[in-house]
């Protein structure tokens, strides 16, 4: 059974290429979902996945691309329509 969780992360993760790092980790695991840049410097997630599909993607995302600096993920239990693949949307 699938678990999704809504993740904010916070620190050097807009224009690092850090969104993209995340479809390519949620592509190979085979997460559902979807990743957007926050107004406030932030990104957002909604990652939905087995529990530990989505432990092990939640690590990759901790990890980040080479240029990105993660000060802090915090991830929450969330009940919405799952959604088809992984993509990307734009910033609210």
């Amino acid at each position: 059974m699938g678990v999704m969780q809504r993740v904010l992360v916070s620190g050097r993760v807009q224009q690092v290429g850090y969104r993209d790092y995340v479809v390519r980790q949620a592509q190979k695991l085979g997460v559902k979902g979807w990743v957007r840049n926050l107004s406030d410097g932030r990104v957002e997630l909604l990652a939905d996945a087995d529990s530990m599909v989505l432990d092990e993607f939640l690590a990759k995302c901790r990890e980040g691309p080479r240029l990105a600096r993660i000060d802090d993920i915090t991830a929450v239990p969330v009940e919405e329509r799952p959604v088809m693949g992984f993509t990307k949307r734009f910033t609210p």
